[in-house]
Protein backbone atom coordinates (compact mmCIF):
# COMPACT_ATOMS: atom_id res chain seq x y z
CA UNK A 1 0.00 0.00 0.00
CA UNK A 2 1.42 3.25 -0.75
CA UNK A 3 2.76 5.14 2.14
CA UNK A 4 0.82 8.70 1.94
CA UNK A 5 -2.55 7.29 0.93
CA UNK A 6 -2.40 4.72 3.94
CA UNK A 7 -1.10 7.89 6.36
CA UNK A 8 -3.63 10.30 4.89
CA UNK A 9 -6.18 7.53 5.92
CA UNK A 10 -5.21 6.75 9.49
CA UNK A 11 -5.33 10.86 9.96
CA UNK A 12 -8.82 10.86 8.60
CA UNK A 13 -9.82 8.43 11.08
CA UNK A 14 -8.36 9.53 13.91
CA UNK A 15 -11.13 11.18 16.99
CA UNK A 16 -11.30 13.52 19.79
CA UNK A 17 -10.57 11.71 23.00
CA UNK A 18 -11.26 13.20 26.58
CA UNK A 19 -8.71 12.23 28.62
CA UNK A 20 -10.98 10.98 31.71
CA UNK A 21 -9.05 13.28 34.15
CA UNK A 22 -9.36 16.47 32.44
CA UNK A 23 -9.74 19.19 35.28
CA UNK A 24 -11.59 21.58 32.43
CA UNK A 25 -12.87 21.53 28.70
CA UNK A 26 -12.01 23.95 26.27
CA UNK A 27 -14.37 25.24 23.45
CA UNK A 28 -17.05 23.45 24.67
CA UNK A 29 -19.39 26.22 26.04
CA UNK A 30 -22.70 26.83 25.50
CA UNK A 31 -23.38 30.38 25.47
CA UNK A 32 -26.77 29.90 24.09
CA UNK A 33 -26.51 32.52 21.61
CA UNK A 34 -24.88 35.12 23.33
CA UNK A 35 -24.36 38.27 21.59
CA UNK A 36 -22.87 41.86 22.39
CA UNK A 37 -25.55 44.06 23.76
CA UNK A 38 -23.96 47.38 22.04
CA UNK A 39 -25.46 49.68 24.79
CA UNK A 40 -25.40 53.31 23.39
CA UNK A 41 -22.64 54.95 25.11
CA UNK A 42 -25.61 58.03 26.39
CA UNK A 43 -27.99 54.80 27.60
CA UNK A 44 -25.23 53.24 29.83
CA UNK A 45 -25.18 53.93 33.69
CA UNK A 46 -22.00 52.11 35.20
CA UNK A 47 -21.40 50.48 38.34
CA UNK A 48 -17.42 49.48 39.41
CA UNK A 49 -17.31 45.87 41.56
CA UNK A 50 -14.47 44.39 42.87
CA UNK A 51 -15.66 40.33 42.68
CA UNK A 52 -15.00 39.45 45.76
CA UNK A 53 -15.54 42.39 47.79
CA UNK A 54 -19.08 42.59 46.15
CA UNK A 55 -20.63 39.83 48.07
CA UNK A 56 -17.86 38.18 50.54
CA UNK A 57 -19.59 39.64 53.80
CA UNK A 58 -22.27 37.64 55.40
CA UNK A 59 -24.89 40.60 55.44
CA UNK A 60 -24.67 39.69 51.24
CA UNK A 61 -26.91 37.10 51.89
CA UNK A 62 -26.00 34.78 48.64
CA UNK A 63 -24.43 31.41 48.68
CA UNK A 64 -21.49 31.79 46.65
CA UNK A 65 -19.66 34.08 48.78
CA UNK A 66 -16.88 36.47 46.85
CA UNK A 67 -17.29 34.82 43.48
CA UNK A 68 -18.36 35.09 39.81
CA UNK A 69 -21.61 33.22 40.41
CA UNK A 70 -22.28 35.73 43.30
CA UNK A 71 -22.35 38.47 41.20
CA UNK A 72 -25.09 36.54 39.45
CA UNK A 73 -27.01 36.33 42.50
CA UNK A 74 -26.81 40.07 42.92
CA UNK A 75 -28.04 40.66 39.02
CA UNK A 76 -32.01 41.03 40.66
CA UNK A 77 -30.27 43.84 43.13
CA UNK A 78 -28.51 45.75 40.24
CA UNK A 79 -31.74 45.25 37.59
CA UNK A 80 -33.47 46.98 40.00
CA UNK A 81 -31.10 50.02 40.89
CA UNK A 82 -31.08 50.93 37.20
CA UNK A 83 -27.45 49.43 35.93
CA UNK A 84 -26.89 48.14 32.71
CA UNK A 85 -23.14 48.07 32.68
CA UNK A 86 -20.63 46.44 35.30
CA UNK A 87 -16.67 47.63 35.59
CA UNK A 88 -14.83 44.77 36.91
CA UNK A 89 -11.42 45.22 39.09
CA UNK A 90 -8.79 42.92 37.53
CA UNK A 91 -10.17 39.36 37.42
CA UNK A 92 -7.20 37.63 36.31
CA UNK A 93 -4.43 35.91 38.55
CA UNK A 94 -1.98 38.50 40.19
CA UNK A 95 0.92 38.49 42.17
CA UNK A 96 1.06 39.88 46.08
CA UNK A 97 3.11 43.01 46.68
CA UNK A 98 5.96 42.13 49.45
CA UNK A 99 4.19 40.95 52.73
CA UNK A 100 0.82 42.40 52.00
CA UNK A 101 -1.85 40.81 49.70
CA UNK A 102 -2.58 42.51 46.54
CA UNK A 103 -6.65 42.63 47.06
CA UNK A 104 -7.18 45.25 44.54
CA UNK A 105 -4.98 43.01 41.89
CA UNK A 106 -3.57 45.30 40.40
CA UNK A 107 0.50 45.52 39.03
CA UNK A 108 1.77 42.16 37.42
CA UNK A 109 -0.53 39.36 36.66
CA UNK A 110 -1.02 36.38 34.53
CA UNK A 111 -3.59 37.89 32.25
CA UNK A 112 -4.97 35.00 30.68
CA UNK A 113 -5.94 33.33 33.47
CA UNK A 114 -9.03 34.15 35.85
CA UNK A 115 -8.80 34.54 39.61
CA UNK A 116 -9.26 30.91 40.94
CA UNK A 117 -10.40 32.37 44.32
CA UNK A 118 -13.39 33.72 42.20
CA UNK A 119 -14.67 30.32 41.64
CA UNK A 120 -17.47 28.71 43.84
CA UNK A 121 -15.09 25.40 43.85
CA UNK A 122 -15.61 24.51 40.00
CA UNK A 123 -13.58 26.69 37.10
CA UNK A 124 -12.92 29.84 37.26
CA UNK A 125 -12.94 29.81 33.29
CA UNK A 126 -16.20 28.52 33.13
CA UNK A 127 -17.92 30.35 36.37
CA UNK A 128 -16.62 33.58 34.74
CA UNK A 129 -18.59 32.69 31.26
CA UNK A 130 -21.46 32.17 33.51
CA UNK A 131 -21.83 35.39 34.89
CA UNK A 132 -20.81 36.86 31.72
CA UNK A 133 -23.83 35.35 30.32
CA UNK A 134 -26.22 35.94 32.92
CA UNK A 135 -25.51 39.24 32.65
CA UNK A 136 -25.94 39.97 29.41
CA UNK A 137 -29.79 38.09 29.37
CA UNK A 138 -30.82 40.78 32.04
CA UNK A 139 -29.16 43.35 29.94
CA UNK A 140 -26.25 44.01 31.74
CA UNK A 141 -22.44 44.82 30.05
CA UNK A 142 -19.38 43.53 31.28
CA UNK A 143 -16.35 45.36 31.10
CA UNK A 144 -13.07 44.44 32.43
CA UNK A 145 -10.05 46.83 34.06
CA UNK A 146 -7.06 45.18 32.81
CA UNK A 147 -4.26 46.75 34.33
CA UNK A 148 -0.83 45.81 32.07
CA UNK A 149 2.74 46.81 33.53
CA UNK A 150 5.39 48.78 31.23
CA UNK A 151 6.69 45.57 30.40
CA UNK A 152 4.63 43.58 29.54
CA UNK A 153 4.58 42.56 25.40
CA UNK A 154 2.83 44.52 22.43
CA UNK A 155 1.78 40.92 21.28
CA UNK A 156 0.77 39.57 24.40
CA UNK A 157 -1.77 42.74 25.48
CA UNK A 158 -3.47 42.45 21.96
CA UNK A 159 -3.81 38.76 22.26
CA UNK A 160 -5.32 38.95 25.73
CA UNK A 161 -8.29 41.36 24.56
CA UNK A 162 -8.95 38.90 22.13
CA UNK A 163 -8.97 36.08 24.14
CA UNK A 164 -11.08 38.29 26.61
CA UNK A 165 -13.72 38.77 23.74
CA UNK A 166 -13.66 35.68 21.67
CA UNK A 167 -14.10 33.46 24.66
CA UNK A 168 -15.52 34.92 27.50
CA UNK A 169 -17.88 37.55 25.17
CA UNK A 170 -16.63 40.11 27.37
CA UNK A 171 -18.38 43.85 26.43
CA UNK A 172 -15.05 46.15 26.83
CA UNK A 173 -12.39 46.87 28.41
CA UNK A 174 -11.07 49.77 30.91
CA UNK A 175 -7.17 50.24 29.70
CA UNK A 176 -4.19 52.87 30.50
CA UNK A 177 -3.95 54.03 26.93
CA UNK A 178 -0.29 55.02 27.60
CA UNK A 179 0.68 51.63 27.62
CA UNK A 180 -1.57 49.54 25.12
CA UNK A 181 -0.96 49.67 21.46
CA UNK A 182 -4.31 51.02 20.53
CA UNK A 183 -3.76 52.12 16.73
CA UNK A 184 -3.29 48.21 16.13
CA UNK A 185 -6.17 47.43 18.39
CA UNK A 186 -8.53 50.02 16.25
CA UNK A 187 -7.29 48.22 12.90
CA UNK A 188 -8.41 44.83 14.34
CA UNK A 189 -11.50 43.31 13.19
CA UNK A 190 -12.22 41.85 16.22
CA UNK A 191 -11.45 43.99 18.40
CA UNK A 192 -12.23 47.44 16.82
CA UNK A 193 -16.33 47.04 17.56
CA UNK A 194 -15.28 46.78 21.43
CA UNK A 195 -15.59 49.59 23.91
CA UNK A 196 -12.65 50.86 25.54
CA UNK A 197 -12.91 53.05 28.20
CA UNK A 198 -10.40 55.09 30.11
CA UNK A 199 -9.93 57.10 33.93
CA UNK A 200 -9.81 60.43 33.90
CA UNK A 201 -10.16 62.05 37.20
CA UNK A 202 -11.22 65.60 36.05
CA UNK A 203 -14.84 65.53 36.56
CA UNK A 204 -14.47 63.83 39.64
CA UNK A 205 -11.81 66.57 41.46
CA UNK A 206 -13.54 69.38 40.18
CA UNK A 207 -17.06 68.08 41.19
CA UNK A 208 -16.11 67.30 44.44
CA UNK A 209 -14.37 70.79 44.37
CA UNK A 210 -17.66 72.22 43.93
CA UNK A 211 -19.92 70.30 46.32
CA UNK A 212 -17.73 71.24 49.15
CA UNK A 213 -18.43 74.68 48.29
CA UNK A 214 -14.58 75.60 46.70
CA UNK A 215 -14.21 79.05 45.34
CA UNK A 216 -13.86 79.23 41.12
CA UNK A 217 -15.58 76.67 40.05
CA UNK A 218 -18.38 77.58 38.42
CA UNK A 219 -17.19 77.46 34.40
CA UNK A 220 -16.17 73.61 35.37
CA UNK A 221 -20.00 73.14 36.73
CA UNK A 222 -20.73 74.23 33.36
CA UNK A 223 -18.32 72.45 31.52
CA UNK A 224 -18.50 68.72 32.94
CA UNK A 225 -22.26 68.69 33.68
CA UNK A 226 -22.65 68.93 29.35
CA UNK A 227 -19.79 67.32 28.34
CA UNK A 228 -20.22 63.93 26.71
CA UNK A 229 -17.87 63.74 23.62
CA UNK A 230 -15.50 61.07 24.82
CA UNK A 231 -16.83 58.18 24.02
CA UNK A 232 -14.10 56.88 25.74
CA UNK A 233 -14.42 58.70 28.80
CA UNK A 234 -17.19 58.36 32.25
CA UNK A 235 -18.00 60.01 34.87
CA UNK A 236 -17.33 59.58 38.43
CA UNK A 237 -17.01 61.47 41.85
CA UNK A 238 -15.34 58.29 43.60
CA UNK A 239 -13.76 55.17 42.37
CA UNK A 240 -11.50 52.10 44.40
CA UNK A 241 -8.84 54.66 44.08
CA UNK A 242 -9.59 57.00 47.14
CA UNK A 243 -12.88 57.57 49.50
CA UNK A 244 -16.15 56.12 49.27
CA UNK A 245 -18.48 58.33 49.38
CA UNK A 246 -19.62 58.47 52.74
CA UNK A 247 -16.16 58.81 53.64
CA UNK A 248 -15.73 61.87 51.35
CA UNK A 249 -18.37 63.78 53.32
CA UNK A 250 -17.13 62.20 57.15
CA UNK A 251 -12.96 62.76 56.55
CA UNK A 252 -10.55 65.56 56.50
CA UNK A 253 -7.77 63.08 56.66
CA UNK A 254 -6.86 60.10 55.31
CA UNK A 255 -6.61 57.35 57.90
CA UNK A 256 -4.61 54.49 55.93
CA UNK A 257 -2.44 52.89 59.13
CA UNK A 258 -3.42 49.47 58.84
CA UNK A 259 -2.14 49.62 55.66
CA UNK A 260 1.71 49.08 57.31
CA UNK A 261 3.28 52.16 55.19
CA UNK A 262 2.47 54.75 58.60
CA UNK A 263 -0.28 56.46 56.47
CA UNK A 264 2.21 57.82 54.23
CA UNK A 265 0.53 55.94 50.50
CA UNK A 266 -2.83 56.91 49.18
CA UNK A 267 -3.59 60.40 48.04
CA UNK A 268 -3.22 63.48 50.58
CA UNK A 269 -5.25 65.31 48.63
CA UNK A 270 -9.39 63.85 48.24
CA UNK A 271 -11.23 67.35 48.04
CA UNK A 272 -13.18 66.28 51.22
CA UNK A 273 -14.71 67.71 53.72
CA UNK A 274 -16.03 65.91 57.09
CA UNK A 275 -18.74 67.96 57.45
CA UNK A 276 -17.71 69.35 60.80
CA UNK A 277 -16.47 66.49 62.77
CA UNK A 278 -13.46 64.11 61.38
CA UNK A 279 -15.01 60.37 61.12
CA UNK A 280 -18.10 58.52 62.97
CA UNK A 281 -20.54 60.91 65.03
CA UNK A 282 -23.97 60.79 67.06
CA UNK A 283 -24.71 64.35 65.92
CA UNK A 284 -27.97 63.99 64.18
CA UNK A 285 -27.11 67.50 61.72
CA UNK A 286 -24.20 66.42 61.20
CA UNK A 287 -25.40 63.01 59.93
CA UNK A 288 -28.44 65.32 58.36
CA UNK A 289 -25.39 67.37 56.30
CA UNK A 290 -24.20 64.13 55.44
CA UNK A 291 -27.15 62.46 54.01
CA UNK A 292 -27.81 65.88 52.15
CA UNK A 293 -24.11 65.93 50.70
CA UNK A 294 -24.31 62.22 49.52
CA UNK A 295 -27.12 63.16 47.44
CA UNK A 296 -25.83 66.21 46.19
CA UNK A 297 -22.89 63.98 44.91
CA UNK A 298 -25.10 61.65 43.39
CA UNK A 299 -27.04 64.84 41.68
CA UNK A 300 -23.76 65.76 40.26
CA UNK A 301 -22.84 62.89 38.85
CA UNK A 302 -26.11 60.88 37.40
CA UNK A 303 -27.68 64.42 35.86
CA UNK A 304 -24.44 65.36 33.97
CA UNK A 305 -24.60 64.48 30.49
CA UNK A 306 -21.72 61.55 30.31
CA UNK A 307 -21.94 58.09 31.47
CA UNK A 308 -21.96 57.85 34.63
CA UNK A 309 -20.36 55.24 36.81
CA UNK A 310 -21.32 54.43 40.99
CA UNK A 311 -18.91 53.27 42.89
CA UNK A 312 -20.34 49.90 44.64
CA UNK A 313 -21.70 50.59 47.81
CA UNK A 314 -22.15 53.98 47.36
CA UNK A 315 -25.77 54.18 46.60
CA UNK A 316 -26.09 53.23 50.75
CA UNK A 317 -23.20 54.78 52.08
CA UNK A 318 -20.45 52.00 52.15
CA UNK A 319 -17.53 52.79 54.04
CA UNK A 320 -13.53 51.99 54.57
CA UNK A 321 -13.27 54.05 57.88
CA UNK A 322 -11.08 56.83 56.13
CA UNK A 323 -8.53 54.19 54.24
CA UNK A 324 -8.89 55.84 50.53
CA UNK A 325 -6.13 53.05 49.69
CA UNK A 326 -7.68 49.92 50.50
CA UNK A 327 -5.37 47.56 48.04
CA UNK A 328 -4.13 45.37 50.48
CA UNK A 329 -7.50 45.35 52.47
CA UNK A 330 -8.73 41.59 52.07
CA UNK A 331 -10.97 42.50 55.45
CA UNK A 332 -14.19 43.94 56.32
CA UNK A 333 -12.78 47.12 55.26
CA UNK A 334 -13.30 46.56 52.22
CA UNK A 335 -16.07 43.99 51.79
CA UNK A 336 -19.35 45.54 51.27
CA UNK A 337 -21.92 45.53 54.46
CA UNK A 338 -24.96 45.12 52.67
CA UNK A 339 -26.72 46.15 56.27
CA UNK A 340 -26.00 49.80 55.20
CA UNK A 341 -29.25 49.45 53.02
CA UNK A 342 -31.28 49.36 55.98
CA UNK A 343 -29.26 52.30 57.71
CA UNK A 344 -28.97 54.60 54.98
CA UNK A 345 -32.24 53.26 53.12
CA UNK A 346 -33.23 57.02 52.21
CA UNK A 347 -29.83 57.33 50.21
CA UNK A 348 -30.55 53.91 48.27
CA UNK A 349 -33.98 55.23 47.89
CA UNK A 350 -33.34 58.64 46.77
CA UNK A 351 -30.27 56.72 44.30
CA UNK A 352 -32.40 54.40 42.86
CA UNK A 353 -34.88 57.52 41.95
CA UNK A 354 -32.38 59.33 40.22
CA UNK A 355 -31.14 56.38 37.97
CA UNK A 356 -35.04 56.07 36.52
CA UNK A 357 -35.43 59.54 36.79
CA UNK A 358 -32.04 59.88 34.52
CA UNK A 359 -33.63 56.99 31.92
CA UNK A 360 -36.90 58.43 31.93
CA UNK A 361 -36.05 61.69 30.70
CA UNK A 362 -33.21 61.52 27.28
CA UNK A 363 -32.51 65.06 28.31
CA UNK A 364 -30.11 64.33 30.73
CA UNK A 365 -28.00 62.03 28.72
CA UNK A 366 -28.36 63.13 24.96
CA UNK A 367 -26.30 61.47 22.12
CA UNK A 368 -24.65 64.62 21.38
CA UNK A 369 -23.02 67.42 23.95
CA UNK A 370 -26.06 70.29 23.94
CA UNK A 371 -25.72 73.76 22.20
CA UNK A 372 -26.79 76.79 23.27
CA UNK A 373 -28.60 77.37 20.11
CA UNK A 374 -32.02 77.53 19.69
CA UNK A 375 -32.51 75.81 16.20
CA UNK A 376 -35.79 75.45 15.83
CA UNK A 377 -37.40 78.72 17.45
CA UNK A 378 -38.54 77.37 20.62
CA UNK A 379 -38.29 79.56 23.03
CA UNK A 380 -35.79 77.52 24.85
CA UNK A 381 -31.79 76.84 23.47
CA UNK A 382 -30.67 73.11 24.27
CA UNK A 383 -28.94 74.21 27.20
CA UNK A 384 -29.02 78.18 28.96
CA UNK A 385 -27.32 79.56 32.00
CA UNK A 386 -28.92 81.17 34.54
CA UNK A 387 -27.97 83.37 37.66
CA UNK A 388 -29.95 86.07 39.97
CA UNK A 389 -31.55 87.29 36.40
CA UNK A 390 -32.41 84.72 33.51
CA UNK A 391 -29.88 84.36 30.98
CA UNK A 392 -27.18 86.01 33.20
CA UNK A 393 -25.37 83.31 35.02
CA UNK A 394 -23.12 84.61 37.98
CA UNK A 395 -19.21 83.77 36.76
CA UNK A 396 -18.01 85.21 39.49
CA UNK A 397 -14.94 83.52 41.37
CA UNK A 398 -16.96 83.80 44.66
CA UNK A 399 -20.18 82.71 42.95
CA UNK A 400 -21.33 79.08 44.02
CA UNK A 401 -24.84 79.11 42.36
CA UNK A 402 -26.02 78.09 38.78
CA UNK A 403 -29.20 77.52 37.00
CA UNK A 404 -28.75 75.13 33.94
CA UNK A 405 -31.83 75.58 32.00
CA UNK A 406 -32.17 72.14 29.22
CA UNK A 407 -34.81 72.16 26.53
CA UNK A 408 -36.75 68.77 25.56
CA UNK A 409 -38.16 70.07 22.43
CA UNK A 410 -35.72 68.40 20.08
CA UNK A 411 -36.10 64.97 21.46
CA UNK A 412 -39.50 64.97 22.29
CA UNK A 413 -39.25 65.24 26.17
CA UNK A 414 -40.14 68.01 28.61
CA UNK A 415 -37.76 71.14 29.58
CA UNK A 416 -35.87 70.63 32.80
CA UNK A 417 -34.41 73.22 35.04
CA UNK A 418 -31.39 72.65 37.47
CA UNK A 419 -30.72 74.95 40.30
CA UNK A 420 -27.31 74.38 42.14
CA UNK A 421 -26.50 76.26 45.18
CA UNK A 422 -23.72 74.82 47.10
CA UNK A 423 -23.76 78.45 49.04
CA UNK A 424 -23.95 77.79 53.21
CA UNK A 425 -26.74 80.77 52.61
CA UNK A 426 -29.80 80.18 50.69
CA UNK A 427 -29.77 81.48 47.12
CA UNK A 428 -32.44 83.36 44.44
CA UNK A 429 -32.40 82.09 40.99
CA UNK A 430 -34.34 83.10 37.95
CA UNK A 431 -36.16 80.56 36.06
CA UNK A 432 -36.47 81.50 32.31
CA UNK A 433 -40.03 82.00 30.63
CA UNK A 434 -41.30 78.65 29.48
CA UNK A 435 -43.00 78.78 25.52
CA UNK A 436 -46.80 79.08 25.84
CA UNK A 437 -49.13 76.86 27.65
CA UNK A 438 -46.08 75.32 29.98
CA UNK A 439 -45.25 76.17 33.70
CA UNK A 440 -42.48 75.52 35.96
CA UNK A 441 -43.23 72.59 38.41
CA UNK A 442 -40.71 71.23 41.24
CA UNK A 443 -39.60 67.58 40.97
CA UNK A 444 -37.06 67.10 43.31
CA UNK A 445 -34.68 68.42 45.90
CA UNK A 446 -31.39 66.58 47.57
CA UNK A 447 -33.08 68.11 50.94
CA UNK A 448 -36.23 66.99 50.55
CA UNK A 449 -35.80 64.33 47.76
CA UNK A 450 -38.52 63.32 44.89
CA UNK A 451 -42.43 64.71 45.24
CA UNK A 452 -44.79 61.83 44.38
CA UNK A 453 -46.34 64.94 42.31
CA UNK A 454 -44.66 67.62 40.84
CA UNK A 455 -45.74 70.58 42.70
CA UNK A 456 -46.30 73.93 40.71
CA UNK A 457 -44.70 76.89 41.44
CA UNK A 458 -46.44 80.06 42.71
CA UNK A 459 -44.05 82.38 41.13
CA UNK A 460 -42.68 81.49 37.86
CA UNK A 461 -39.90 83.35 37.70
CA UNK A 462 -37.95 83.30 40.70
CA UNK A 463 -36.94 80.51 43.18
CA UNK A 464 -35.30 80.06 46.43
CA UNK A 465 -32.79 77.49 46.83
CA UNK A 466 -31.94 76.23 50.26
CA UNK A 467 -28.19 76.65 51.55
CA UNK A 468 -26.03 73.44 49.79
CA UNK A 469 -29.06 72.01 47.86
CA UNK A 470 -29.34 70.88 44.49
CA UNK A 471 -33.70 71.51 42.98
CA UNK A 472 -34.91 70.31 39.86
CA UNK A 473 -37.71 71.36 38.01
CA UNK A 474 -39.85 70.43 35.04
CA UNK A 475 -41.38 72.58 32.83
CA UNK A 476 -44.29 71.09 30.85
Amino acid sequence: MNTNIESTLRISELKTIIDPYVKELTGFYDWEDDKPLRIAYHDVVAYSIHVKGFTYHKSSNVIKNGTFAGIIEKLPYLKELGINQIHLMPVYESKDEGDRPNYWGYGSGYYFLPKSEYSSGGSAAVEMKDMVRACHKQGIEVILDIAFDKSTKRYLMHDCLRQYIVDYHVDGFILDYSLVPMEDIYDDPVLKQTKFLRRQDYFQNNMRKFLKSDAGMIDSLIFWQKYCNDRSAFNYITNHNGYTLWDLVSYQEKHNELNGEENQDGPNDNFSWNCGVEGPTDDVDILRFRMKQMKNAMTLLILAQGVPCLLSGDEFGNTQYGNNNAYCQDNEISWLDWNDIERNHELYLFVKQLIRFRKKHPVFGQEYEVAGKDTEMYGLPQVSYHGEFPWQPSLAYESRRMGICYSGNVINDADFYVAYNMHWEETKLALPPLPEGKKWKLVMTTESGFLDVPEELECQNKIKVAARTIAVYIGK
